[in-house]
């Protein structure tokens, strides 16, 4: 009888656990209100090399990722590169905050749904930092890059 709840359980917990989108695969498209309330979509950004990074202001990973990922992305947004930060962050107040610490200006989206996101859950994500590096078309070409290889990827996307 416990061997049959443990496989009952094990199936049961297989199923609720989200596939996340993998390379090769166009980025799903979705629409999220950025800092001033105003609703964005991935695809107005077609056309641009894109970077989807998934982030809370609770991750200390998330936080101390946030000065490289800011730094990458001022050396390349005039030549056609924009990163999408998306918070799973539940408090609004909190996401804003964080925003003014780390002094990110690049675009910032939330859904104070946080993990229950639907962004989150079809893009399957299930820790963070999570990030997704879409080419001009909006394939996902990398996940998870950071750092020196992140910007030398970014670099041979932009010159494409």
């Amino acid at each position: 009888m416990k061997l049959l709840f443990v496989v009952i359980l094990f199936v049961l917990s297989t199923l609720c656990v989200n596939a996340q989108v993998a390379i090769g695969e166009m980025a799903p498209d979705f629409s999220l209100y950025n800092t001033k309330n105003k609703l964005v979509s991935l695809s107005s950004l077609h056309g641009k090399v894109v970077l989807i990074d998934f982030w809370a202001s609770w991750c200390a990973p998330c936080r101390a990722a946030n000065p490289g990922v800011e730094r990458i992305y001022k050396k390349y947004k005039a030549k056609g590169f924009e990163v999408v930060g998306i918070s799973i962050d539940n408090k609004k107040k909190a996401w804003l905050k964080a925003i003014a610490q780390d002094q990110i200006h690049y675009l910032q989206l939330n859904d104070t749904l946080g993990w229950y996101s639907p962004v989150a859950e079809k893009y399957g994500i299930n820790e963070i930092p999570t990030s997704f590096l879409l080419d001009k078309q909006g394939k996902i070409v990398a996940i998870d890059l950071t750092g020196s290889r992140l910007e030398m990827k970014v670099n041979e996307l932009i010159k494409k």
